[in-house]
């Protein structure tokens, strides 16, 4: 290990299994003190327990790491407060926020009811926006007293939320808008030292591993395991890290040993007739346009 996170201080939200218990070894491997947050909810976020967190924070310290668990909801207000004060409580700063907390309620449209919608939005959306709005508020404070900080936040977009996913309405929705959310916030942060990126990365977790079986399975004994969430952690940590300064409102995917930077939206064909259309003339228009464009890529999930 090169101790590439040496003397910072990180904070993973979802990180008792999955995405976030493999970002919280690889970050406490390269230096960093590591607060473990986690719910400790089912698949689909029923329940709660302080077991999972606490767990990883104990397997972090016996390979001779720093880690301290917390155990609190980080959709509500006092939670994610909660989140930022353990970090400057046990290790007198923050630097980095891996928001990564999330389930999956997943139903076609016409089955997927409001509470359903509400939940996941809840976890995924607004679980990125308290801590990172948390964070932000002390790292701006930092700044405004002439502490300029060297913060990194990385967001956990989807594919599902680059390309939509048959099935995942809510989650979809949610994944997309946290895109959006990055591209402010980077904008609006990085006066005050605060660089944010994002990511999509495809992995083996409790959230895909029954959605995408298939494409999910892990793989004999002595092959190159693609799914393993390992893999996408070691960009999260370079993304943590100082290296990656200057770096900030990127989309990463990241899947088993490939890296790949979206690109987003951009303009294609247009036309401008200089004054208003007819239904008529603007319907023609866009079919002429849509025959000189680029296919849409195919749906998440259903490729």
């Amino acid at each position: 290990m090169t101790g590439i996170c040496a003397g910072r201080v990180a904070a993973v939200t979802g990180a008792g299994r999955g995405l976030g218990r493999a970002h919280a070894l690889a970050l406490a491997a390269e230096g960093a003190q590591v607060v473990v947050n986690d719910l400790g909810v089912a698949p689909d976020g029923a329940g709660a327990s302080a077991g999972p967190a606490q767990q990883v924070a104990d397997e972090i310290r016996a390979h001779g790491g720093q880690a301290v668990a917390h155990s609190g909801d980080i959709t509500t207000t006092a939670g994610a407060a909660s989140l930022v004060a353990t970090a400057l409580d046990t290790f007198g700063r923050l630097d980095a926020l891996v928001n990564n907390a999330g389930f999956l309620r997943d139903r076609m449209l016409v089955n997927l009811d409001e509470d359903d919608w509400d939940a996941v939005i809840r976890v995924h959306l607004k679980g990125h926006f308290l801590p990172l709005r948390h964070a932000a508020a002390h790292w701006r404070a930092e700044a405004k007293s002439g502490r300029t900080p060297d913060a990194r936040v990385i967001n956990t977009a989807s594919g599902a939320g680059l390309l939509g996913s048959v099935g995942q309405g809510n989650y979809s929705a949610a994944k997309a808008g946290i895109i959006g959310l990055t591209l402010v916030a980077a904008a609006e942060m990085a006066r005050y030292g605060v660089r944010i990126n994002a990511i999509a990365p495809a992995a083996r977790t409790r959230m895909t591993e029954r959605t995408f079986a298939a494409t999910m399975a892990a793989p004999d004994d002595g092959e190159f395991d693609a799914m393993a969430p390992e893999n996408v952690s070691p960009l999260v940590v370079w993304l943590s890290s100082a290296d990656s300064a200057g770096v900030t409102g990127r989309v990463f995917e990241a899947e088993a040993g490939r890296i790949t930077v979206m690109e987003g939206w951009r303009p294609g064909p247009t036309a401008d007739k200089g004054s208003r259309w007819t239904p008529a003339e603007a319907g023609g228009a866009a079919r002429r346009l849509l025959a000189a464009a680029e296919e849409p890529g195919p749906v998440y999930g259903a490729r």
